[in-house]
C-alpha cells in the first residue's frame, strides 16, 4: 500500500480510501464490519465518511443520518 502524508501532520494516509457511504441502509452493521477488516488487512487507513451517509436521502426520513458513522465508531 502506498501512503502520503497529510498536509504537515505527520500522519500517513493510504492512497486508497475505503467509502463509507452505503454503511448503514444498504449495508448492515456485521457486513460494514467485515468490509473495515478487508480494508484494514489490506492496508487502507482512512475511510471516507460523512454526517448524511447510512440512510435514505429523502426530507421525510426517520433515521439515517449519521448512521455510516456510528458503525465505524462501533
Amino acid at each position: 500500500m502506498d501512503y502520503k502524508h497529510l498536509g504537515r501532520t505527520g500522519l500517513k494516509v493510504s492512497r486508497i480510501v475505503l467509502g463509507t457511504m452505503n454503511f448503514g441502509e444498504l449495508t448492515d452493521e456485521k457486513t460494514s464490519f467485515a468490509i473495515m477488516d478487508e480494508a484494514l488487512q489490506a492496508g487502507i487507513n482512512m475511510f471516507d465518511t460523512a454526517d448524511v451517509y447510512g440512510g435514505p436521502q429523502s426530507p421525510d426520513m426517520a433515521k439515517g443520518f449519521g448512521v455510516s458513522e456510528e458503525i465505524i465508531g462501533n
